[in-house]
């Protein structure tokens, strides 16, 4: 796999700055020793989601017990227990920006017994005590595929659950490996199970070499799955990162893999360069028919 030269991005790739007012409205709230997936894993939306008063919010800590390739987070053993007042203050952050629609996510806490399930769930439910009105997603690890734990976030009764698969089958070796394909899968389809009626979502980096049929059989997989909503997004490496790009995907090819993926049966989708797991998340809510808001 030959690497490109990330100084010389496609204009697609460029992203506006952060609007001072909006970013530092954010930062206040969040300095109640909370953390976003915004600033922890560098994305490229940060400009665009901050500078509208959004923000995906990182609980559990700041290291993860495992290791992928293609993620800035850093890894290693977690100091400390777990935070149970991260809820409350999570959802007074919420409450506070006035966010109509809000994405949990964590680092992924294998030392943990329930690997973290139960602050997710308590933070759905807080959130929707103090700020009913508000859509609330979570985007968890696999928990180890252990079934009580899965079980635990899917009573809180989120409006959407996601599990990203990160990569087609044969890239799997970018990923921890304690993560799988299978395991992934398998998550998916249980959370489905627990709760027929609620959304399932899922997410595929491209650009590491993947080809065209290879996303398709990860669609169809995904649909097994009785997932319910994909977004497709361009891997650019953080830094310091040992795994390098294979190409720029073009956003034509965005665009066929999102008509692809809707073809297929995805209730909705969001494909492009600069999509994430979280990216423009209630619009994917309002897409399948959805929605608090």
């Amino acid at each position: 796999m030959t690497s490109l030269d990330l100084d010389s991005k496609p204009p697609w790739l460029r992203t506006r700055g952060l609007s001072p007012f909006n970013s530092s409205e954010v930062r206040r709230t969040l300095s109640a020793g909370l953390r976003t997936v915004c600033d922890s894993s560098r994305c490229p939306n940060l400009g665009e989601c901050w500078g509208s008063g959004h923000a995906t919010f990182m609980i559990l800590g700041e290291r993860c017990t495992r290791n992928c390739r293609f993620c800035a987070i850093p890894s290693g053993r977690p100091e400390g227990g777990v935070d149970e007042g991260e809820p409350e203050r999570l959802a007074e952050a919420v409450r506070s920006l006035g966010l109509k629609h809000v994405v949990i996510t964590s680092v992924t806490r294998d030392d943990l017994e329930d690997g973290g399930a139960g602050i997710f769930a308590a933070a759905v439910r807080t959130i929707r005590w103090m700020v009913p009105n508000t859509g609330v997603e979570v985007l968890i690890p696999d928990l180890q595929g252990n079934k009580e734990s899965l079980e635990k976030v899917v009573d809180s009764s989120p409006d959407v659950l996601g599990h990203n698969l990160e990569v087609v089958r044969s890239l799997q070796w970018v990923r921890d490996p304690k993560a799988s394909y299978e395991r992934s899968l398998d998550v998916l389809q249980m959370a489905k199970r627990f709760d027929p009626s609620s959304l399932t979502k899922s997410s595929l980096m491209l650009g590491l070499g993947e080809q065209r049929g290879e996303i398709r059989q990860a669609m169809l997989d995904l649909l097994s799955a009785k997932v319910d909503l994909l977004t497709l997004g361009q891997y650019l490496p953080p830094l310091g990162s040992s795994l390098p790009l294979h190409r720029y995907v073009l956003p034509s090819e965005f665009d066929e893999l999102r008509e692809m993926a809707r073809s297929l049966g995805f209730k909705g989708v969001m494909a492009g360069p600069l999509v994430r797991s979280s990216y423009k998340a209630l619009d994917l809510m309002r897409e399948a028919g959805v929605g608090r808001c």
